[in-house]
């Protein structure tokens, strides 16, 4: 057994017994008590309240001029609250706890708790359509309906969203009470961080921390569904690999040359040939089969296969004369003495 510090860095042998959370009556409380926040925040953007004024007053202060000197450090900060990076290092983290404790679990509750967070914070910021500090129109105005999509911030929910994750899937109280310090104060710093560079209004980051606290708080509703998900895909799995294991055990056909398909002429004509070998003198054919090109047997297989036109060959006959032309001063081979003499010789008496 591994006693050094890696050893936890191995896969467990078996999953492990994982307490998941479930809504007591505390967390109800909680809930219940984010949700008249969340509804008071909205109430009093939509009236124009002394949160509006509250918000103008700080866009007027412009704190990135105040101190200037923050400005560079916080352009990276603010990187904390998007969606894209931090989706990639939580998945990432996630993915080795999934990987480790062989459970989807980790991977399904950030997937549904992103799900979560563009449905209710994307549907909000659409419906209410407010614009930007570095877009208003009218001081003291809470640029709603304008077709902004800027309340509530998100950063500031996906910061709470997608660090407070790490806190809820904890394995150990202590674990989950430094995950929440350490996740509360990377959403804080985010959704401030976006009023001092101008990009949101002080009531939208107040807004954005109670939409991430709500799914968090709510993720409890959801384990039934992300246990089935989880059994689901874990089946499926199991089916892949069961047909995998089938075809790999299928049996394979012993190694040796392919039989080579030929047709039937040629293996009949194959046929004569090997019972000639054993000592036959002649194959039977059909009483009536005809002789062609020399072969015995050829019509019978040219009636056997009728879509194969066979060419019908006669045995050249040689002539029996000679085949150059007759010719008036030369004497054919084998004949006789021409009857006039040749020019200068002797004529016989």
């Amino acid at each position: 057994m591994r006693t050094d510090i890696f050893a936890r860095l191995d896969r467990e042998p078996e999953p492990p017994k994982i307490e998941i959370p479930r809504m007591s009556r505390h967390r109800i409380a909680l809930f219940g008590g984010t949700l008249a926040f969340y509804l008071a925040i909205v109430v009093a953007v939509l009236v124009s309240s002394w949160l509006v004024a509250l918000d103008w007053k700080v866009m007027l202060f412009r704190p990135y001029q105040q101190w200037p000197g923050l400005h560079a450090f916080l352009d990276y900060y603010v990187v904390l609250g998007q969606r894209g990076p931090t989706a990639v290092m939580v998945a990432s983290w996630l993915g080795w706890r999934s990987w480790r404790q062989h459970t989807l679990r980790p991977l399904l509750t950030l997937g549904a708790s992103l799900l979560l967070l563009n449905v209710t914070v994307g549907a909000v910021k659409l419906g209410l359509g407010r614009l930007g500090p570095h877009y208003a129109t009218q001081i003291g105005s809470a640029e709603l309906f304008a077709g902004g999509d800027i309340f509530p911030s998100g950063h500031t929910a996906n910061a709470v969203v997608t660090w407070g994750i790490l806190a809820y899937l904890a394995t150990t109280p202590r674990a989950r009470r430094y995950l929440s310090a350490l996740s509360a104060f990377v959403s804080l710093g985010v959704g401030l961080t976006t009023v001092y560079i101008g990009t949101h209004w002080l009531s939208d980051v107040l807004l954005g921390w109670a939409a991430g606290l709500l799914i968090l708080l709510a993720l409890p509703w959801f384990e039934p569904l992300i246990t089935r998900t989880e059994v689901w895909v874990l089946s499926v799995r199991e089916q892949w690999r069961a047909r995998r294991r089938a075809r790999a055990a299928a049996p394979v056909a012993a190694d040796g040359p392919a039989p080579v398909l030929l047709p039937q002429s040629l293996s009949a004509l194959g046929a004569e040939r090997a019972q000639r070998a054993e000592g036959c003198d002649s194959v039977p054919d059909a009483p009536d089969a005809p002789t062609v090109g020399g072969h015995t047997g050829t019509g019978t297989r040219a009636r056997a296969h009728p879509p194969h036109g066979v060419r019908s060959e006669r045995t050249p006959i040689t002539p029996a004369g000679s085949r150059r032309p007759p010719h008036a001063d030369r004497t054919p081979r084998g004949g006789t003495t021409p009857a006039h003499p040749v020019t200068g010789g002797s004529v016989a008496p």
